[in-house]
């Protein structure tokens, strides 16, 4: 520790460092965008900070953890009112939406997983299990416009009936293996995540753009929906499917 005038405590650069984790470099940036100075340079040019810049460095290190921006931080820190508890309450509120949201398509695409298991997986799990995940999928999302048009798009199908909708779903990524040789651009693959999206909306529900990226993510993700995938189209299908539609919904 450095002691300067009036009994200042002072640190350099490489303790500040060894302190906080904050590598020497990044302090060095910080000091030449103008986040963070130094309190004081040294005739011989070391930088010296004081308490206050270490407190200063703290509340960027949390604004960081937050995920804001170092120029947002910079202007947070700038500002002539600036108030460190309201700062934190705003973020609080920001991150505790973005939680909610989150939330939402996790129950979102959970429950367009388990609408999808029932077509897809049918070979490979016992009818008691396909019932308790249609169950979960109702509870999850049956309160939807999605939910309630595959409640009522199926109630009169028989067992004969969904059981050739499921080899239906599956001739569809059997026809997307033959496609692999070609890019997940191409205009093959990219009339297959039309017909898929077509399919689901006339014999399911209206397979909306977050819908369709829901299942892709559920066709990459692994798991027994990838390997059935995969199984009729070929080692890699469920991942090229997710390609393909990605690549489809960024053009809608």
């Amino acid at each position: 520790m450095i002691m300067l005038r009036g009994g200042m405590r002072m640190m350099t650069v490489a303790q500040v460092s060894k302190r906080t984790g904050v590598s020497v470099r990044t302090l060095h940036h910080y000091d030449q965008i103008g986040l963070l100075k130094p309190t004081e340079v040294t005739e011989a040019g070391y930088r010296l900070y004081d308490d206050g810049a270490l407190d200063k460095l703290y509340m960027i290190l949390v604004y960081r953890e937050l995920g804001l921006r170092l120029n947002e931080i910079g202007s947070i820190l700038d500002a002539p009112d600036y108030d460190r508890n309201r700062v934190l309450e705003h973020q609080i509120k920001l991150m505790q939406e973005r939680v909610e949201k989150l939330q939402n398509r996790i129950s979102f695409a959970r429950g367009m997983l388990m609408l999808g298991v029932k077509y897809m997986d049918f070979e490979g799990f016992d009818p008691k299990k396909i019932d308790e995940y249609s169950q979960q999928a109702k509870v999850l999302y049956g309160k939807t416009d999605a939910y309630k048009e595959f409640e009522q798009k199926q109630k009169d199908r028989t067992k004969e009936q969904e059981k050739d909708l499921g080899a239906q779903v599956m001739e569809l990524f059997a026809k997307l293996g033959k496609l692999r040789p070609c890019a997940p651009d191409s205009e093959e693959a990219q009339n297959w995540a039309k017909e898929l999206q077509a399919f689901f909306t006339e014999h399911f529900y209206t397979c909306t753009p977050q819908i369709l990226g829901s299942l892709a993510e559920s066709y990459a993700g692994g798991g027994s929906m990838t390997e059935n995938i995969d199984k009729v189209g070929g080692e890699g299908t469920g991942t090229f499917a997710k390609q393909v539609i990605d690549i489809y919904l960024s053009r809608l």
